[in-house]
């Protein structure tokens, strides 16, 4: 009987788990493709104010789902040191994503994540430089065809746009910076924050910064919103299930991440992001040659091998 039983609860949990992992790719994938047909096919060309409208349902479903439906415990900011820690990286995390939006204007989702999966380089860079943390000879050695894939990849890339690709590369450094910032500021056990409540904190204070650049830096925002909105009906709802899957690709990130493993999470995103590339190419038909889709599977074999060189030499 307790054979049973346990069978049951292995196969209910392996049914839980591949359900997460389905959600995560569908929320991760589903807000990327959705990013690039809004500021690139359906004339809303503001990345600012829709990075604004992701940040927004992050800090209101991060609530709901912390202080309401207590899927983690809610952790308290202590100190002011503490507020102004997690201040700095809200800024480095808003310009990540919105670097990121901005370059979906300009670049094909494909490309858009082949520069993406150079994160590791630059992880590994600002890791050497700020926390003096040094890895193994041969992990260093994996980062050459990371970046020579991109190289190869941006040679290859018959809709290559100059500034969206400055803008995917810093989006990519950004990313890397923020989350080795967030183990130095964030490192004491007092102040250390799990990802949704990190989220939680980190939302409103990128709204507070996000509405007056948006104003500023796309002051016709509103005009053009409320006109697409009159001829396209569904405008709304697009915007609501966009800034909605934001939120839930984050807390799928931290669930799979917790009913996982570190490792398991690194390869399941490096196929995610393959799966991304052949779904866009299929959905918005863009051009691709051979010579991009030989860099962006150097760049892909060189994250792999990274990871396991990591895993292999810690």
């Amino acid at each position: 009987m307790s054979a049973l039983s346990s069978s049951s609860t292995s196969r209910n949990d392996a049914i839980f788990i591949s359900s997460l992992i389905i959600l995560w790719y569908s929320t991760n994938i589903g807000v990327l493709l959705l990013n690039k047909f809004l500021l690139s096919n359906y004339g809303f060309a503001f990345p600012i104010f829709l990075t604004m409208c992701h940040m927004s349902a992050c800090a209101i479903l991060s609530y709901v789902s912390i202080v309401f439906l207590k899927i983690v415990p809610l952790q308290r900011i202590k100190s002011r040191s503490q507020f102004f820690r997690i201040a700095t990286l809200s800024l480095v995390f808003c310009g990540s994503v919105v670097g990121g939006n901005i370059s979906l204007k300009y670049l094909p989702v494909s490309f858009n994540q082949a520069v993406g999966a150079t994160t590791p380089f630059f992880t590994a860079f600002f890791a050497y430089f700020i926390t003096l943390k040094r890895e193994a000879w041969v992990t260093y050695a994996c980062l050459v065809p990371v970046v020579a894939g991109v190289v190869i990849a941006s040679g290859g890339e018959p809709s290559f746009h100059l500034y969206g690709f400055i803008m995917c590369i810093s989006a990519t450094a950004a990313r890397a910076f923020k989350s080795v910032l967030q183990g130095v500021l964030l490192s004491s056990e007092g102040e250390k924050l799990n990802s949704m409540n990190l989220l939680l904190y980190m939302s409103p204070i990128a709204v507070v910064v996000l509405l007056p650049a948006a104003l500023t830096m796309e002051p016709n925002v509103w005009d053009v919103t409320i006109s697409l909105a009159m001829e396209h009906k569904y405008m709304w709802l697009l915007l609501l299930i966009n800034s909605s899957m934001a939120y839930g690709a984050n807390l799928c990130n931290f669930l799979v991440t917790k009913h996982t493993s570190a490792l398991t999470l690194q390869v399941l995103g490096n196929a995610k992001g393959a799966v991304a590339v052949v779904i866009s190419i299929l959905l918005f038909r863009n051009p691709v040659t051979f010579i991009g889709i030989a860099g962006y599977s150097m760049t892909v074999m060189g994250v792999v091998a990274y990871g396991e060189s990591k895993r292999r030499y810690k």
